[in-house]
């Protein structure tokens, strides 16, 4: 368990602070000062994912087309609650929209979770990220702290209300359940206690729930990030090619948000580029 007073002083008075530094338009604005305390009392799990349908993005001009493929074992996506399908966008409007926008995926470089930031690098992360999504055009919905975040975050993008996160926890350890052999060698505890503690309501989610998220429900998750060296994360389903992607923020080891594109993505035949798209190639 960690204690440190005075981030968590600091977090209180971040998340109670004025709107336009704490971030975009919220919904539970206490929300992220109790983020910090469930992190700090969270168990620290560092898991090293190596998952080689992980991708990077940095933020350029983009020259790069990746293709997906078909050859890997079938999967049955999980929807419900309410079999919403219009949430998530489909994936060929975002990848064009990401496209224009400028971001390329690179190799990926696999990185275990990291330890809490200090103070002066949690401010500067949460800028970080907040610059990155006014750049990007993106709107941050802000997700309870309560050590639910990475699920409340991806219900409210699967479901448009986080109140299903408990489905989305139990589905997602479901599918860690089913597929010991896809997920246990990034686990460095026995697979077992890994899975037992995963399943508390409170439990901290990691890169792996969400990559097994992204392999039960069969949508690519686009994970915008306060890392300096990474500007975006892109996790595909193991099992099936997805046909649709959410987007969740991340500020490094401190809290996971659900994010959208200002006023949505454009349709197949608006013609239309967005703020977001002016920073890529206009052709």
């Amino acid at each position: 368990m960690y204690e440190h007073s005075g981030f968590m002083q600091w977090a209180v008075q971040l998340f109670n602070a004025d709107p336009m530094y704490s971030g975009y338009h919220v919904s539970e604005a206490s929300g992220y000062s109790h983020a910090v305390e469930d992190r700090y009392q969270a168990s620290n799990l560092e898991h090293d994912w190596h998952s080689p349908s992980t991708v990077n993005y940095h933020c350029s001009d983009y020259n790069h087309g990746q293709e997906e493929t078909d050859d890997a074992e079938p999967s049955t996506a999980c929807s419900s609650p309410g079999d919403r399908e219009e949430y998530p966008y489909s994936l060929e409007l975002t990848e064009e929209y990401l496209r224009y926008g400028g971001m390329i995926p690179i190799p990926h470089v696999p990185r275990i979770n990291g330890e809490i930031p200090s103070t002066d690098e949690a401010i500067s992360d949460h800028q970080r990220l907040l610059d990155r999504l006014q750049t990007y055009d993106f709107v941050e919905r802000t997700i309870q702290g309560d050590g639910n975040c990475q699920f409340r975050a991806l219900s409210d993008q699967l479901y448009q209300t986080p109140d299903n996160h408990k489905f989305v926890r139990q589905q997602v350890v479901s599918q860690l359940r089913s597929h010991p052999e896809v997920y246990e060698g990034y686990v460095p505890m026995q697979y077992e206690d890994y899975l037992e503690k995963i399943s508390e309501s409170g439990e901290w989610g990691d890169h792996v729930t969400l990559q097994a998220a992204a392999d039960s429900f069969g949508v690519k998750i686009f994970v915008v990030t306060s890392f300096k060296d990474t500007c975006c994360i892109e996790i595909v389903p193991n099992f099936q090619k997805p046909k649709k992607v959410i987007f969740v923020s991340f500020w490094a080891e401190v809290h996971y948000n659900s994010i959208n594109p200002r006023g949505g993505l454009p349709s197949n035949d608006s013609g239309k580029r967005k703020k977001w798209w002016k920073f890529g190639n206009k052709n």
